[in-house]
């Protein structure tokens, strides 16, 4: 039996919706909330199997989990994720879209994606200032052909979720600074005046 194509509702990839994450991550107060909090709606509001947030590690190169949402542990923990292979590569290409995994030689862990339940993907990139800070990928657990409009309302999700990652590491970087700072400043005596003087 062959299964169902879905193609996006445009009541899901709206403005409100893009509205409603764009103020639930604004108000997550450290990088892991803001993570878990855009994957856990996108999964929800748009009806997916899971989705993803992986943060580039520019020393091995390889990307790793920083959320997730409706995907198993052993999927998760199916190998080492490499920058520079599979649809890993758009991170520096762009967005990714695969309609089913078992077809596509792109997928580092076709079988893994198979016996999870996932028929398509879709792989963002986490761009800021031209440099790649990780991918935002969403899983279906049937095929689903990504539109272009689907493509693009998932890279706004991407490029308000940087934002936000960043502002909240400068953040925590400036309170540390301070607070150094405040240890390393010599302590300042106030000389009070006497009546003899």
């Amino acid at each position: 039996m062959q299964k169902k194509v879905h193609y996006s509702q445009p009541a899901r990839f709206n403005y409100q919706t893009l509205a409603d994450i764009c103020d639930v991550i604004s108000s997550a107060k450290s990088m892991q909330a803001a993570a878990r909090a855009t994957v856990d709606y996108l999964t929800h509001h748009l009806g997916l199997k899971g989705a993803a947030l992986m943060l580039l590690n520019r020393r091995s190169k390889k990307l790793e989990i920083s959320a997730s949402q409706g995907l198993s542990d052993y999927y998760l923990n199916k190998g080492p994720i490499s920058a520079g292979r599979s649809i890993a590569a758009s991170i520096n290409e762009g967005p990714v879209a695969i309609f089913n995994v078992r077809d596509d030689p792109r997928l580092q862990y076709p079988q893994e994606a198979e016996r999870e339940g996932i028929e398509s993907l879709l792989s963002v990139p986490l761009m800021l200032r031209g440099k790649a800070m990780g991918v935002l990928r969403l899983y279906t657990a049937d095929p689903w052909e990504f539109t272009m409009d689907d493509v693009t309302f998932v890279q706004a999700v991407s490029l308000m979720l940087a934002l936000v990652l960043d502002n909240i590491r400068v953040s925590k970087a400036y309170k540390i600074s301070i607070e150094e700072l405040k240890i390393l400043r010599p302590v300042q005596r106030t000389n009070k005046r006497t009546l003899h003087e």
